[in-house]
């Protein structure tokens, strides 16, 4: 990787370190000093914690292969909705404690084991610590390309420290209504606006995303929505804006998984899995609007 080579990956790395000393990592810009061992928002100091890493085979089909996904998941989150499937480990603090050094080796590992890819899971507020497990795991020999598996909502400052490193982004669009944001995501009302922003920095990147002769994705912008009951993610104005501001072929994955998690019981409009009938008429609005590189899946019985 030229950029470790040149000593500018280690370079951003210690850049956004710095942002942790009144922490601007994520839009919220808590102000948090995160060196001194304080946690910001999203309840993580300057202490790496992991949750997992492991071959992962539930990702797009594109980035898993016959030898997974290379998947590191991150403790703690920034976002912190009431629905998230992964509460035990965003919300719940569910990891444990470790070292830069401990994360290259990590990375290194999952590439011996014949992962097609490091996948970074809600990477946000460690991403200094990512930039510099990255170079030191490049001057081992890591080759494979990195997957930012981000909720979307990034500063913009943040994604351009990034450029030249990450390989594949693949963010959330979760909500075009900041109202909605607010209320389910943690007073987030900037979430659709900055989103939107970042997607489009996203894409001055890395650009579209297409497999390769053998099938893998090795660069490009791959958004994923998740439908949710009762229209609450604004999920036809999320589909228009891609349409309108995207190439036709961008790569969006329309999920159908919703499931009433954590404390989405506390909200009856969001307590029940979506119908056949919403999630055909979520495919109806994006052949509509001209999007021809759709990931669409099952829906359950």
């Amino acid at each position: 990787m030229e950029l470790h080579r040149s000593g500018e990956l280690k370079r951003r790395g210690q850049e956004l370190w710095s942002m942790m000393e009144s922490c601007q990592l994520c839009p919220r810009q808590c102000g948090i000093n995160r060196l001194d061992g304080n946690e910001g928002f999203c309840r993580a100091s300057s202490q790496l914690e992991i949750a997992s890493f492991h071959p992962h085979f539930g990702e797009e089909r594109p980035l898993v292969g016959k030898g997974g996904s290379g998947t590191i998941f991150f403790t703690n989150c920034g976002l912190r909705c009431v629905f998230c499937i992964n509460w035990e480990i965003s919300q719940a603090g569910q990891g444990h404690p470790r070292s830069i050094e401990d994360m290259a080796e990590m990375m290194l590992r999952l590439q011996e084991r014949g992962c097609h890819n490091i996948n970074l899971v809600t990477p946000t507020h460690y991403s200094a610590h990512i930039l510099l497990a990255v170079d030191l795991a490049a001057a081992k020999g890591l080759k494979l390309p990195l997957v930012y598996n981000t909720c979307g909502w990034e500063r913009l400052e943040v994604l351009k420290k990034l450029d030249g490193i990450v390989d594949i982004y693949l963010p959330d669009y979760k909500y075009s209504d900041g109202k909605m944001a607010a209320k389910y995501s943690s007073s987030s009302q900037s979430y659709p606006e900055l989103t939107q922003m970042a997607l489009l920095e996203m894409h001055r990147q890395v650009g579209v995303a297409k497999p390769a002769a053998d099938g893998f994705m090795y660069r490009g912008l791959m958004i994923r929505h998740l439908v949710m009951p009762n229209g609450i993610g604004g999920t036809k104005e999320v589909i228009g804006w891609i349409a309108e501001n995207l190439p036709k072929d961008t790569y969006l994955n329309i999920m159908s998984q919703y499931t009433p998690m954590y404390k989405a019981f506390d909200y009856p409009e969001i307590s029940r899995r979506i119908t056949r009938q919403e999630y055909s008429e979520v495919l109806r609005w994006a052949r509509e609007a001209g999007l021809i590189n759709l990931e669409i899946q099952g829906m359950p019985l």
